[in-house]
């Protein structure tokens, strides 16, 4: 199984930016330096709600260093929906679940076609 490398640092902030969220989603672009995910660039003009988040992706940066994709569920579903799915497959990448209570065991990464992806936290 595949595995992706994250910051300590930035799961930690992923995991507050979902508990500032709750009840809604937020959404957000994973930029990766060495192959390792450092920061997140939050979706620009985000609408939150209870099952999903809209924002205008046209609106994004030209920026190469985009390589995965995060966003919460908050309900405890660990998978992605058939929305997700979709969504997952016009960005590329790996793409993080964040599901309530919003908790380092409870994130988990997929690539675009819905499988899972081992996380490793970098210190």
């Amino acid at each position: 199984m595949r595995t992706i490398k994250i910051r300590r640092e930035l799961l930690e902030y992923l995991l507050q930016l979902a508990r500032s969220a709750y009840p809604n989603e937020f959404a957000g672009f994973l930029r990766e330096k060495d192959g390792i995910f450092e920061e997140v660039l939050i979706a620009p003009n985000q609408y939150p709600g209870r099952n999903s988040v809209f924002f205008n992706h046209w609106m994004l940066p030209l920026d190469e260093s985009i390589k995965g994709t995060v966003h919460s569920h908050p309900s405890p579903a660990f998978w992605p929906s058939e929305a997700d799915l979709r969504f997952f497959s016009k960005f590329g990448g790996v793409h993080l679940i964040i599901p309530w209570p919003f908790t380092e065991d409870d994130v988990r990464a997929y690539t675009s076609s819905g499988e899972e992806v081992l996380i490793e936290i970098i210190d």
